[in-house]
């Protein structure tokens, strides 16, 4: 039985791939190519011809879908008619098969596309159709980087087979090495041409104009990213202080009111005591003899106990010292009251005195109205 290899040179890859990293969704589309079978006869040591027969598989172009699910339904039956609309000038022979590709995914084949590749194979009467699945992956955080993973199935007896799948280098039929011998000697036609045209695109240097104006706009972008961070830098260090020192003034300014309400508070409570101390003294001072502010123990007979027993002299002197504080304070009472009267007296003369005057004032003014 032939084994079955998928070919694939490099600029088709290429363009699968730059396809693939300019759509923002999934992509698919039909793989256009031929099949061969070759016989390949090795000799050796041990034997003297060993027969290996392959069946390969040319992928020359691709055809990309506008959409997903473009020529099947969402139950993978495919449409016959929107595959010949996709095909276009193409013969139907050359379809090898179809390609799909899925970002962020394993290499492993979803049960749609399983059903789509067996309906697809009867729709074109080929049952040696290729599926080829890409499968890109990011390699680094800035985005700088991707990685893309293919490879080929075919199904047979409806078992998915993974199928080498080799890209040929640029030049060379064999996949397994690069063209290492230099170049012949081109023609001196193509060279003449060459450098009649090459003028127009390249600079002295050898590179091309405009990866020369690229590299210019490339430095003076670098120059004003780093006089950006340069400035930005600056500000942030600006701030740090000034956060530093805004921090330093709201400690010295909590600082100072916890001081300046501690203060206050000893200040109130001191004037508090100030006024404890006066009011007591007044109280005192009022209602030093009243009954009410007096204690007083009783007798079983409700009689107030005396504090102290006295003897006859010590009761006389004591009514004695009573009756002198009597005369006193009537004595007192008397000089109140004949100031009263003398301010009243001395009152009712300055009234007499004026309204003399006012008399004699009116009947002065009242000759002169007459004269």
């Amino acid at each position: 039985m032939a084994e079955p290899t998928v070919r694939v040179s490099g600029i088709v890859l290429s363009s699968l791939m730059f396809q693939h990293g300019n759509t923002d969704s999934d992509a698919e589309g039909l793989v256009l190519g031929e099949s061969r079978v070759e016989e390949q006869i090795t000799i050796s040591d041990s034997q003297a011809d060993r027969i290996n027969i392959q069946e390969i598989y040319y992928v020359q172009k691709h055809i990309a879908c506008n959409k997903l699910n473009h020529f099947y339904s969402g139950a993978g039956e495919v449409n016959s008619v929107a595959v010949q609309k996709l095909l276009a000038d193409n013969k139907q022979d050359s379809v090898l098969g179809w390609y799909r590709q899925r970002r962020n995914s394993d290499q492993q084949l979803s049960f749609r596309e399983r059903i789509v590749h067996q309906s697809l194979k009867a729709s074109l009467r080929n049952p040696h159709l290729l599926f080829l699945l890409l499968t890109p992956h990011r390699a680094s955080s800035a985005e700088s980087t991707h990685r893309t993973e293919y490879c080929a199935y075919i199904s047979r007896n409806s078992v998915f087979l993974s199928v080498p799948l080799l890209v040929n280098n640029l030049g060379l039929q064999e996949p397994q090495s690069y063209w290492k011998l230099p170049v012949g000697r081109p023609s001196e036609r193509y060279s003449a041409t060459i450098r009649r045209h090459s003028s127009s695109f390249f600079s002295s240097d050898g590179l091309l104009r405009d990866v020369n104006d690229v590299n210019a706009m490339n430095d003076s972008l670098q120059e004003e990213l780093q006089a950006a961070c340069r400035e930005v830098e600056d500000s942030e260090r600006q701030l740090e202080t000034l956060q530093s020192e805004v921090s330093a003034l709201r400690k010295r300014s909590r600082e100072r009111r916890k001081k300046s309400e501690a203060a206050g508070r000893t200040g109130e409570e001191e004037e508090d005591q100030r006024r404890n101390l006066r009011l007591q003294e007044a109280v005192g001072a009022l209602f030093k003899r009243s009954p009410l502010f007096l204690t007083q123990t009783l007798t079983l007979q409700g009689f107030p106990v005396p504090e102290r027993t006295f003897s006859g002299e010590e009761e006389e002197e004591e009514e004695e010292e009573e009756a002198v504080c009597e005369e006193d304070e009537a004595e007192c009472e008397e000089e109140e009251a004949e100031a009263v009267c003398e301010e009243e007296t001395q009152e009712n003369t300055h009234s007499r005195k004026r309204r003399r005057e006012m008399a004699a004032s009116s009947e002065r003014k009242r000759r002169k109205s007459e004269s």
